[in-house]
């Protein structure tokens, strides 16, 4: 059995960020600069149908977090530290959910 002290939701990726960054104020008034990171899959042989990478969207809530995002730009490759959330929201067909990573840490690894 795992004990309460074990548990844990701790995320790193590096990739590539993919079509830059994009800043949104919610109706309460936060800001989000969300960005997707592009992944390439490893550990296994790679197969013809299986999908070679993961695509993966990156919220930014803090003021440093956010002000990093905000100067990437689209092929930089970067290292995100995080946690994964899975989030609801409203669409057309009605309550959807979508994972993403909220970054407490973020930086350029290279252009």
């Amino acid at each position: 059995m795992i004990e309460t002290g074990e548990w844990a939701n701790e995320v790193r990726l590096v990739g590539r960020v993919s079509g830059g960054s994009q800043e949104r104020e919610l109706p309460s008034g936060d800001e989000v600069v969300s960005l997707r990171l592009v992944v390439p899959r490893t550990g296994r042989a790679p197969r013809k149908a299986a999908a070679s990478v993961d695509t993966i969207d990156v919220a930014c809530w803090t003021t440093r977090v956010r002000r990093t995002a905000r100067g990437l730009a689209d092929g930089d490759v970067v290292e995100v530290e995080g946690a994964l959330r899975r989030r609801f929201f409203r669409a057309g067909s009605g309550a959807v959910s979508r994972y993403e990573v909220e970054a407490t840490t973020l930086r350029r690894v290279r252009r």
